[in-house]
């Protein structure tokens, strides 16, 4: 009888991941919150459609929406939020210690961005979808294409 105890003492200490991600996406302003809902659509769609991602797990990571390739191990973290200083804004970020943001930098030099480590973006404007598209692939495949440059050298 002891480990049912111990099973629902540990859910209760971590609780319900859907349940928590649903309550920061709740928290959101309605036009960031439609944006970043479509934003996590799109996340999710990328990476079944690029060879080699596998499953997403998606999880909060400082409180943020945050999705890991921990099946493949071939990509980046992505994480998304609202940008807090500025109302109406919000951003996908990246690791700053890739190249990732320097990257989309050359590709789509028309996007805004923050630093070394994320994308801004307008809720009322138009997700830039065929960019951001890319984007997220190369984040999500970022280890493997290391790796793979590793082999060839």
């Amino acid at each position: 009888m002891g480990k049912p105890v111990e099973k629902s003492a540990a859910k209760k200490r971590t609780g319900d991941p859907d349940s928590a991600l649903n309550a920061v996406f709740s928290a959101y302003p309605d036009p960031v919150k439609a944006k970043l809902l479509a934003l996590r659509r799109l996340i999710f769609d990328t990476a079944k459609a690029t060879k080699g991602v596998g499953a997403l797990q998606e999880a909060l990571k400082w409180g943020q929406p945050s999705y890991l390739t921990t099946e493949s191990k071939s990509g980046s973290t992505i994480r998304i939020d609202q940008v807090k200083t500025e109302a109406g804004r919000y951003a996908v970020y990246f690791h700053c210690q890739t190249d990732l943001v320097q990257t989309f930098r050359e590709l789509y030099p028309e996007l805004r961005y923050g630093g070394n480590r994320s994308i801004l973006l307008d809720a009322g404007e138009k997700l830039p979808e065929a960019a951001l598209r890319h984007c997220i692939a190369l984040a999500l495949t970022y280890h493997a294409r290391k790796r793979k440059a590793g082999r060839a050298e």
